[in-house]
């Protein structure tokens, strides 16, 4: 039985991302629309004990004109899996693979809604291309708060984010997050909003 509840979970994080349509949108400090990625993920594939999503990004301009398309391939083991869902929203690799590692004890329960705990963790990344990463990256996610609307759960949280190249800090960051989940327990929208006011939405289809 604890051996099917962990795999129901991994599949339901995962699920964040399989088969799903992603559109990140990104805003100045005045609100004033910018550009558009648009993700759109694959079927889930488990390869030498790895989980593995396939992942086409088109870029978009402020006039809606496609700028950039590739596809990228995310790896990861099983155990680690819920770390895409928090790596995708900043992620802009043009690599063709980017495994995803994390050095954490409560990640996977990041979605567990009866117990939103703080969490910490380390993220390395093996193409080290993400959009503001760097090769590794320490990040807390704290101050989750549960609360319920007409159609499922939100989640209101802070997020700090220290990135690194070559054991040296490049940039810091920190975000105050708002995240829906339907009634399914799938994330439907999330908006990241930086201490300048700049803020990017990702919508989940």
């Amino acid at each position: 039985m604890s051996s099917f509840l962990a795999q129901a979970q991994e599949e339901m994080l995962i699920g964040q991302l399989v088969d799903r349509l992603v559109v990140r949108e990104n805003y100045n400090e005045n609100g004033v629309f910018l550009n558009k990625q648009t993700f759109q993920a694959g079927e889930l594939k488990e390869t030498d004990g790895y989980y593995e999503i396939e992942v086409v990004t088109e870029l978009f301009d402020k006039n809606g004109k496609s700028t950039d398309k590739y596809s990228t391939s995310y790896r990861c083991r099983p155990e680690e899996s819920s770390i895409m869902v928090m790596a995708f929203p900043f992620s802009n690799p043009k690599s063709k693979e980017t495994e995803i590692n994390t050095n954490s004890e409560n990640f996977k329960e990041l979605y567990d809604l009866d117990n939103l705990e703080d969490v910490e963790l380390e993220m390395s990344f093996d193409s080290g291309l993400l959009d503001f990463f760097g090769s590794k990256s320490k990040i807390k996610i704290y101050d989750r708060i549960l609360e319920s609307n007409g159609n499922g759960k939100s989640i209101r949280s802070k997020i700090n984010i220290k990135a690194y190249a070559i054991g040296i800090r490049i940039k810091q960051l920190n975000y105050a997050v708002n995240e829906n989940l339907n009634n399914k327990g799938l994330l439907s929208h999330q908006k990241f909003t930086e201490e300048d006011g700049s803020y990017f939405t990702m919508t989940y289809k």
